[in-house]
């Protein structure tokens, strides 16, 4: 085994991963964009209501989690991972996670599992659908959406992606690429 010519193999993967990810997000950030002209209402834990405007608060931009709810497991683990991070994240825009979930439902979740972000329910708006991450056919999708507000006020979409088994967004995926066993399920 000639360990100098893998470990080159390697690196030259590694970098052309890292290329074909930033080319993505690019990409994504092109089907993403479009102007939000419905300043959409949600319900807190508490049970007050907050408009996508507001939960910006001083930041200019928002990441929005597409969650689809308590009986998705892996969505469960996005969380438990966005749990840690989200104070990282909140320094560079405001973060939330969005589900269809009653605010009682995602209180009682969020306790479980410890989970520190802010959460809004969705119920009663189309927020979920226009952003693309549910329709009829397949129901709910999990994601993410980065939002600008401009200093006018004026909010748009500028990125978004998808979340889903082996993605970036849950580092447990990369621990469970290492194991040498096929098949290898992750359930939280």
């Amino acid at each position: 085994m000639d360990t100098k010519k893998l470990q080159d193999e390697v690196q030259a993967l590694e970098k052309e991963i890292s290329e074909k990810r930033k080319k993505v997000i690019s990409l994504n950030s092109q089907l993403a964009e479009m102007d939000i002209n419905e300043d959409y209402e949600f319900t807190r834990s508490d049970g007050s209501k907050v408009k996508l405007s507001g939960m910006f608060g001083d930041q200019k931009y928002l990441f929005a989690i597409h969650n689809m709810g308590r009986g998705c497991s892996y969505c469960s683990m996005w969380a438990d991972g966005f749990s840690s991070i989200f104070h990282h994240l909140d320094k560079k825009g405001a973060f939330v996670l969005v589900s269809p979930d009653s605010p009682e439902v995602q209180t009682e979740h969020a306790k479980k599992r410890d989970w520190k972000f802010p959460m809004v329910s969705s119920q009663g708006n189309t927020f979920t659908q226009d952003m693309g991450y549910f329709n009829d056919k397949d129901g709910y999708w999990p994601g993410v959406s980065v939002f600008e507000k401009s200093e006018a006020g004026k909010i748009k979409r500028v990125n978004k992606d998808f979340f889903g088994p082996g993605d970036a967004f849950c580092s447990v995926w990369s621990f469970v690429d290492l194991l040498p066993t096929e098949n290898v399920t992750v359930n939280s």
